[in-house]
């Protein structure tokens, strides 16, 4: 680590010689303006290739670059929606020329430059696997004010809520639970377990620019599990002098039976950007204020939808040494207060249920970009999160169930993408470390006790793991004509210190391959196929970190100290089609999933104890498991002002041999969900977005006082759900600016699940569907990028 380090700061020290040697003005301009159907665009991102030099068109759809490097250089015009068009120019000292773009509608996003496929800027269309993004449009469409709501109009993709109380939520991809999915950001895998327990549901999506989705396996480029997919969420750059700010009221469970009143949800979000004249340097700042109140759905008294508070305050900032050079800073902090049961307004262990949690999250992030020759590109990097959780996770007016966790995530390295005539080369190095301890406050459990009887009682630590993980990787890109192929490799070696448990120490070398091939058969249609493997290593994950409680019963995870590591061996394949059909624009994917789980991770559960304690020990299976299955999209655009967007997904995921309840199939996930989304500008004030989610049935288990034998529990199949939602938004036009205001409804129907468990010894775990009933919203926006 240590002669890691020494290479790393060697490196960086020539590089940033490189950077000022670079820096010297060329007083070589470049004016213009971009229209599209005849009509000028703003905010159009300007950029020469090769070089870290850019900037946007303003309000009127101009710009200018200045101190243009001499000699030939491509300028590039790109605005989401829209074909790129690259124009070649020749460059002296001391000259301006005048270049204007005309772009090409791209109604079906074929040519979004995406970089989670390679970890290297392509054409969504260009690359080897399928990238599928959201966008702001698609957050502002479906009224996802953090990211966990918007992950549900993704194909393959679908958020769940694992707990009555807390709400403790994960993404399941291609049927696979959270942990089997790689959560990135800025792809630097910093998103750690501590973090994935209520992380999705805390990060806004007005710090993002866009995610980058791509399903099956991805270890041999972003290691550790990344078997069902990797999942990139790219922050918000500043580019332009932007602003915008928004306010949103709604309420949970407008009109439900049974029910108590509807749950106030209140958030506040800004976003502003700052470029220098020169463009040189430039910085981003948003923030974000939710205040969401509990909901009771079947007035119980104990929440179904835990009290939430979130602030989160960021920044983003670059600076350019010169032409061919920048560095970017990332940095985000989020508080959140989160809690459910009941007695809210009492101290935790004043209340018979409680799940309590305050979040402390610090993330930080440094990068240096610098290019060599005319488009490679080496980039070292740094970054890091920081994790502070208060918790008490207890029932019955247990004293003895605070807890406190620290969790520190960092990832250092290096990575130089090569370009050729036909081919790619993505060469890389990186070194993760993260160190987690989670601690049992010392507090005694002793009624009515004397102040003088009170036996002290240490606090009890319950994990101390440190995990350090050295990875290398490449791959290699060749086309020839219709054919592109790839093949990739990724070696990781990983060490697991558990200083509670010895016995539970890890340590294990890992060579994942990754093949991929992608052939247009004709102009609008392509075949892609890939191979991949992956692994998970034995270590401490997200839901090992939450405790379900209630009265009667509590869960905790723990892994056996024999587990061994998990691996994978996943195949895709797909067809897509993407043409205009007369005027109307048409765009279909259909893909093919299998994968092979080798040891897969099982729960063991235990007898409970005296006091309820249940274990549930992750083992491994004996045999293995098997996931596969289809996902369908679709995309179509009969006018301009009409746009429809559809996924679904037929599924199955097994395990070789039965499990618990004497059953082989994965519980909690339904073989068939999907969504939709319609949008139609019926004016240029006036919009209208439509959205759906339907998820099928499923097997949930049932832990209640309802069961037969609560104790062992029983299986239960869940309904059907149709997830319906409705917006409407006004634009208005306030000089430069644009006011918005909106209003909807989500779930319509009000489909949601109608059997929760009642009362203080309820089953928490016993919970699926959709994750809020019918929630009515509205509020405005103001900025000057509103359309």
């Amino acid at each position: 680590m240590k002669r890691f380090n020494l290479y790393l700061t060697i490196l960086l020290l020539l590089i940033i010689k490189i950077s000022y040697a670079d820096g010297n003005k060329t007083d070589a301009n470049v004016i213009g303006h971009v229209l599209a159907k005849g009509e000028h665009l703003p905010f159009v991102t300007i950029s020469v290739k090769g070089t870290t030099i850019g900037t946007t068109t303003d309000e009127t759809g101009h710009y200018q670059l200045i101190n243009i490097p001499v000699g030939t250089n491509i300028i590039r015009a790109q605005s989401l929606g829209y074909k790129p068009e690259d124009i070649e120019i020749s460059i002296i000292a001391g000259e301006t020329k005048e270049i204007h773009f005309e772009l090409e509608e791209d109604v079906l996003g074929l040519e979004e430059v995406v970089i989670t496929s390679d970890r290297n800027e392509t054409n969504r269309k260009d690359a080897s696997t399928i990238v599928n993004t959201l966008t702001p449009k698609i957050f502002a469409r479906t009224q996802s004010i953090t990211l966990s709501e918007g992950l549900n109009f993704s194909p393959g993709l679908r958020m769940e809520n694992n707990c009555q109380n807390c709400g403790f939520s994960q993404v399941r991809m291609n049927g696979m639970e959270g942990p089997y999915s790689q959560i990135l950001i800025n792809s630097r895998p910093i998103f750690s377990g501590l973090a994935g327990v209520y992380g999705l549901e805390l990060i806004p999506t007005n710090m993002i620019e866009r995610v980058e989705i791509i399903r099956g396996g991805g270890s041999a480029l972003y290691g550790s599990n990344a078997i069902a997919g990797t999942i990139n969420l790219i922050l918000k750059d500043p580019i332009q002098n932007s602003y915008e700010l928004g306010v949103n009221t709604g309420l949970i469970g407008v009109g439900m039976n049974g029910s108590g009143d509807p749950a106030a949800d209140n958030s506040l979000n800004f976003n502003t950007s700052l470029v220098s004249s020169d463009h040189k340097t430039g910085m981003a700042l948003y923030g974000f204020y939710r205040n969401r109140k509990p909901f009771d759905a079947n007035d119980d008294n104990f929440s179904e939808i835990a009290s939430l508070k979130n602030t989160t305050l960021g920044s983003r900032f670059f600076h350019r040494f010169g032409t061919r050079n920048k560095i970017s800073a990332d940095f985000f902090n989020i508080k959140e207060d989160r809690r459910g049961g009941d007695k809210f307004e009492n101290l935790p262990h004043m209340a018979g249920i409680a799940e309590v949690v305050e979040h402390n999250i610090t993330t930080g992030a440094l990068t240096y970009d610098q290019f060599l020759g005319e488009a490679d590109l080496l980039s070292v990097f740094a970054s890091g999160q920081k994790i502070n959780r208060d918790s008490y996770y207890g029932a019955n007016y247990s004293l003895s169930d605070y807890g406190y966790t620290e969790n520190f995530t960092y990832t250092i390295g290096a990575q130089y993408n090569a370009h050729f005539s036909i081919t790619k080369l993505v060469v890389g190095a990186e070194y993760k470390s993260d160190w987690l301890e989670d601690t049992k406050l010392g507090y005694p459990d002793v009624a009515n006790a004397t102040p003088d009887s009170i036996p002290l009682i240490e606090n009890t630590l319950i994990a101390n793991q440190n995990i350090n993980t050295q990875g290398v990787y490449a791959q290699y890109d060749i086309k020839w004509s219709h054919l592109a192929f790839s093949v990739g490799v990724r070696y990781d070696h990983y060490d697991i210190n558990n200083k509670e448990h010895e016995s539970a120490d890890k340590t294990g070398d890992v060579i994942s391959p990754r093949v991929t091939m992608k052939y247009d058969m004709q102009g609008a249609l392509q075949a892609r196929a890939s191979y991949s493997q992956g692994y998970r290593a034995p270590q401490i994950f997200d839901e090992d970190l939450h405790i379900e409680t209630s009265g009667s019963r509590r869960v905790i995870h723990e892994n056996d100290p024999n587990l061994k590591q998990e691996t994978s061996h996943s195949f895709m394949a797909s067809l897509d089609y993407n043409k205009l059909l007369g005027k109307v624009y048409f765009g279909f994917l259909m893909e093919g999933f299998y994968t092979k789980l080798n040891d897969a991770f099982v729960n063991e559960i235990g007898n409970p104890d005296d006091e309820g304690t249940v274990i549930y020990t992750r083992t491994n299976a004996e045999t293995g498991a098997i996931v596969q299955g289809i996902n369908i999209e679709m995309n179509l655009v009969p006018v301009s002002t009409v746009s429809f967007k559809g996924g679904f997904t037929i599924q199955s995921s097994k395990y070789e041999e039965a499990q618990e309840f004497d059953e082989n199939s994965f519980f909690r996930t339904p073989n068939k969900y999907g969504y939709f989304t319609a949008d139609w500008q019926t004016t240029k004030t006036l919009g209208i977005s439509a959205t759906g989610n339907y998820t099928g049935n499923m097997l949930v288990p049932y832990f209640g006082s309802k069961a037969s034998d609560p104790e062992s529990g029983e299986l239960h199949t869940s309904k059907q759900f149709y997830d319906l939602g409705i917006k409407f938004r006004y634009n208005i036009k306030l000089n430069g600016a644009t006011l918005q205001l909106f209003t909807g409804i989500k779930n319509i129907f009000n489909s949601y699940q109608d059997d929760f468990d009642y009362g203080i010894n309820r089953d928490p775990g016993y919970v699926y569907g959709p994750m809020n009933p019918r929630t009515v919203y509205f509020g405005l926006k103001i900025g000057n990028m509103l359309k």
